[in-house]
């Protein structure tokens, strides 16, 4: 049995993750532990030995270096680990990329997540494909409302193709805009989250935030704008193309979508294939896939997607 010694003033924080992770790195590793003190003792094959002392040297100066180290970042660390990108531990983790919101910070949960948030600050045009729950929109409406608030940008443009997802919701009334809100609940839920629920009125009443169907892009020239089309992968080919053409100089533009979750008639005309395939080696766009691992909902929904996907094949 090896055993690896924590320095004083981190060991504390680290056993405790250990502790609290125990049976999560004893898979992960293929090794057993305990602890004691401010050691950790181990057992396993030798190359599993060798990777927990790599995992553990990554831990100890990523926590030296970084003052915020918390459960959130272990909890990516150990995601990498499953991934196979331990090297690139100590290189990503002292990489923040937070989202600063009005003296609040958003956090990725997932090296996914914390990949999908790079790229949108990074690219004019990001996508993220998921399946629910990995935090698409959150995000992205995320980065938008930081663009806005740090005046990077002087507005945001929501939008989202209005197709029934399998059910017929017939004849609603009221205007345009109370015809369509069921629709957008996802996008105002998000905002609400993040900046409250007057602010979010006070923004969508100047305009300052727009939230309309897709079919009202056509024609415009978007400038100045923080773009996100949700729900992307019911969009048709030409719709896809329409959008993408709208945004102009200084706009950035996310699209999310979940392949799972296609409403529309014929799914394998849905425009995010047509896209993804043709706009892969394009500087400055970025395609994001995020994976069941990086649901963040309900404990239950990652297993839930694991079963259909499995019926399915």
């Amino acid at each position: 049995m090896e055993e690896i010694t924590f320095p004083s003033g981190k060991s504390e924080i680290l056993i405790r993750l250990i502790d609290k992770n125990q049976q999560k790195i004893e898979k992960a590793f293929g090794i057993t532990l305990s602890s004691r003190g401010d050691k950790v003792m181990f057992e396993g094959g030798l190359q599993p030995r060798k990777l927990f002392k790599k995992y553990c040297s990554s831990l100890i100066k990523v926590a030296d270096l970084s003052p915020s180290f918390n459960g959130n970042d272990f909890k990516i660390s150990l995601n990498m680990v499953k991934d196979g990108n331990i090297n690139l531990i100590e290189t990503e983790l002292l990489q923040s990329q937070k989202i600063d919101i009005n003296g609040k910070s958003v956090f990725p949960k997932t090296f996914n997540q914390k990949t999908y948030i790079r790229a949108a600050f990074e690219n004019d045009l990001t996508f993220a494909i998921g399946p629910a729950g990995t935090g698409k929109t959150f995000l992205a409406v995320a980065v938008a409302v930081h663009y806005l608030l740090n005046k990077k940008t002087e507005r945001i443009v929501l939008t989202r193709p209005v197709v029934e997802a399998g059910e017929n919701l017939g004849f609603l009334p009221g205007d345009i805009q109370q015809k369509v809100n069921p629709y957008f609940r996802p996008l105002y839920d998000s905002l609400y989250c993040l900046i409250g629920f007057e602010k979010t009125s006070e923004l969508i009443e100047k305009e300052i935030i727009e939230i309309a169907p897709l079919a009202y892009m056509r024609g415009r020239t978007i400038n100045n704008a923080f773009i996100i089309l949700d729900e992307g992968q019911n969009t048709t080919n030409s719709q896809m193309q329409m959008f993408l053409t709208r945004f102009g100089s200084n706009s950035k533009v996310i699209v999310t979508a979940d392949v799972t979750q296609i409403d529309l008639k014929e799914k394998n005309k849905s425009g995010i294939f047509r896209a993804k395939k043709i706009l892969k080696n394009i500087e400055g766009i970025e395609i994001i896939h995020l994976k069941d691992k990086d649901v963040v909902r309900h404990r239950l929904v990652q297993k839930i997607i694991n079963a259909y996907e499995r019926e399915k094949k």
